[in-house]
């Protein structure tokens, strides 16, 4: 199982990645998501990964608490709004969530 992690800015705004994990099959794994320049407790977060050799696959909004059918019962997001910081924890990990996973700040309406 590998997790390749990468975040992208959007312009001032910055999202750092975690470290690129290798997890077994079952086994559960946290990613975090740092942020910098914006008012990191006015926005939600949403996730997003893309397997090998395939498309981005959306996996949660985390201002509606909604989750893809593929990760849903094995997900679990929470914050740090003094740190600016928002986790993604998956549990029972299978084969199918190997991506490369983002973190994206949600349209503000």
């Amino acid at each position: 199982m590998v997790f390749l992690i990468i975040f992208t800015g959007v312009y001032r705004q910055t999202l750092t990645q975690s470290e690129p994990a290798i997890e077994r099959p079952g086994e559960s794994h946290k990613l975090t998501c740092t942020t910098s320049g914006l008012s990191f407790s006015s926005y939600w977060m949403a996730w997003i990964r893309q397997a090998p050799g395939k498309g981005l696959e959306w996996i949660a909004t985390e201002a509606r608490g909604t989750y893809a059918s593929s990760v849903d019962g094995r997900i679990e997001i929470t914050r740090d709004n003094s740190n600016s910081m928002v986790y993604l924890k998956l549990s029972n990990l299978k084969a199918e969530d190997s991506a490369v996973y983002y973190c994206a700040r949600e349209h503000s309406g």
